[in-house]
């Protein structure tokens, strides 16, 4: 049996991942130009509507359903000319984004194929090339989050910090990636020396422990740079920029294709009057639970033993508990798959491995089906069809984040400090 080893090799990897971008991008032109059904995502046109608007001297929000940093919209800026401009970038982005996976795997000691074959997970996947070739900018928070991850392993801190205040103004989420990296970076892992410290006294020293210079620095720079470019798009958009950057998100009652069981909630609130709607309203605190997983819980549990997989279950942790939970945010735990999977219990025991990706598989592919019959033909599947299949596929992800937990909290502290003072 001819072996696929020779395909794994960085030039080859990259190759079949920019000509499976690039057929996609043909395709995509084909089925736009021949078929109802168009393979441009709606968001694309959303991006470039805006940016149409930047080039005529208007504001970006001047687009209805605009909600998102107007650095997007002014990166795409010659879509006016060219309209598959930004689809060439996000998938350029996911280009990018692999080969910083590619890196980060090299520097913990694996050879050239085997962390091509991990990273052929993020580069090869059909999913996320789709996604990107379709207009999803998700593939840029790509590169920004393991740039992240990158820059914090080479301990190269100031880039780290840059990099995290730039992302959160990019998309909000990554800010659950700050308590991990700051819980992460003590002495040890930072390449410096230690001495044996006697048990600190009281909560005074505790806490004069924790804040290190480095700690500090990290933080303070990370929250400038978020400042910095805040206050320069509230300079030139004023409210709207707050209020569709960030607010928005905050209140959003999205419930079109949305696989969180808040769904039907979220319907039936789209669907009141806003008069008649109570003033506690659930969607305003569904994010208390998973903000005390994703920035709490699971960075304590796992940070110092290994940052990628507290990253990633950080984000599992964000997606599975967010009151909104499309396919397009499946790809911000995806990227850090290559970097889990070669430790996991889901490789370690296959049978395992198989059982957890045919139940997200199944449990997805039952809303969908629900999900089809309510926007195609037009049947009321909300309950108990749908919402029972949003209950089956949270349950399928809670169980699938309690594996990638464990395995998190049973690495060993010794050996991941060895990949981070090399």
């Amino acid at each position: 049996m001819p072996s696929i080893t020779p395909f794994l090799r960085t030039t080859p990897l990259f190759t079949i991942s920019l000509f499976l971008r690039l057929a996609l991008l043909f395709y995509g032109l084909y089925q736009d130009a021949h078929s109802a059904l168009k393979y441009t995502d709606i968001d694309y046109l959303v991006f470039t509507d805006a940016s149409r608007f930047v080039a005529q001297g208007s504001s970006p929000y001047a687009r209805d359903t605009y909600r998102y940093t107007p650095l997007l919209a002014w990166l795409l800026l010659p879509t006016v000319k060219f309209s598959a401009f930004g689809k060439l970038v996000f998938a350029a982005a996911d280009l990018l984004a692999g080969w910083l996976i590619l890196r980060v795997l090299r520097r913990r000691g694996m050879d050239e194929a085997t962390a091509g074959g991990f990273s052929a997970l993020w580069l090869w996947n059909p999913m996320v090339a789709t996604i990107s070739t379709r207009g999803s900018s998700e593939g840029l928070l790509g590169v920004l989050t393991m740039g992240l991850l990158w820059a914090v392993e080479r301990r190269k801190l100031s880039l780290a910090a840059i990099i995290l205040g730039l992302s959160v103004h990019f998309k909000i989420y990554p800010f659950i990636y700050a308590p991990a990296i700051v819980w992460w970076m003590d002495d040890a892992r930072l390449g410096k020396e230690t001495k044996a410290a006697a048990r600190p006294s009281s909560y005074k020293e505790v806490v004069s422990n924790f804040f290190t210079p480095d700690r500090l620095k990290f933080g303070l720079l990370s929250l400038i740079t978020f400042m910095i470019l805040n206050l320069i798009m509230f300079s030139i958009y004023e409210t709207p920029f707050l209020v569709h950057t960030y607010f928005h998100h905050v209140t959003r009652i999205d419930h079109r294709h949305n696989f969180s069981p808040y769904n039907v909630l979220l319907y039936l609130t789209s669907a009141t009057p806003a008069d008649a709607a109570p003033s506690f309203r659930i969607e305003s605190f569904a994010f208390l639970p998973q903000l005390l997983l994703s920035c709490v819980l699971i960075p304590l549990s796992i940070a110092k033993r290994d940052l990628a997989t507290a990253m990633m279950a950080q984000t599992f942790a964000f997606v599975t508990f967010n009151k909104v939970c499309t396919s397009q945010y499946f790809l911000w735990y995806m990227i850090f798959l290559p970097l889990y999977l070669p430790n996991s219990s889901f490789l370690r025991n296959p049978k395992l491995g198989i059982s957890a990706l045919l139940l997200w598989v199944v449990s997805q592919a039952a809303w969908l089906q629900q999900g089809y019959q309510l926007e195609f033909l037009g049947i009321s599947t909300f309950f108990p069809g749908l919402w029972l299949a949003s209950v089956g596929f949270f349950l399928v992800n809670c169980w699938i984040l309690g594996v990638i937990i464990s395995d998190g909290a049973a690495q060993s502290t010794r050996s991941t400090i060895k990949f981070h003072v090399e």
